[in-house]
């Protein structure tokens, strides 16, 4: 998995926020990252989750809305072994709805394309990384530990 941490810690350190701090200070970063740490019935980290965040409910929920919303396909390529099939900021507020990335975009004082844009760019990466065998954990501290491991980066 080596090939694959370096590419993840990459990916990191080209979501730098104004201050020049790596992917534990930018609040985007944090924010994918608790969108797939949530599930149900409470935050899986030990800051408050945002309701937009929760609504999403986790990695299971995220892969559900793209199926639902015909892109199954990607998503099924960022759980999968081969190669990650790129997914647009569009097509990603397609899939979670305009709404949730309004909420974000307000919240972190972005622009909604700016919000899209990145989430697309950080979650293919992120999905790959909590299923490294190709399969969705179905212990979700896993992904927990899995998204830990890539903050200490």
């Amino acid at each position: 998995m080596g090939l694959l941490d370096g590419v993840l810690g990459n990916l990191a350190g080209s979501f730098l926020n104004g201050s020049g701090q790596q992917q534990g200070g930018n609040p985007l970063m944090q924010l994918a990252m608790q969108m797939l740490m949530h599930q149900g019935g409470g935050a899986q980290s030990t800051q408050e989750t945002d309701p937009n965040v929760a609504s999403m409910g986790g990695l299971g929920g995220i892969l559900e809305a793209f199926q639902k919303g015909g892109l199954g396909h990607l998503a099924d390529s960022w759980v999968g072994t081969g190669e990650n099939l790129p997914v647009s900021g569009d097509q990603l507020t397609q899939v979670l709805g305009t709404d949730k990335i309004n909420a974000i975009a307000n919240q972190l004082g972005m622009g909604n394309g700016d919000v899209a844009g990145q989430l697309a760019q950080m979650l293919p990466q992120l999905i790959n990384h909590v299923t490294p065998n190709g399969q969705v954990p179905q212990d979700h501290s896993m992904i927990t530990d899995a998204l830990s491991m890539f903050l200490k980066r």
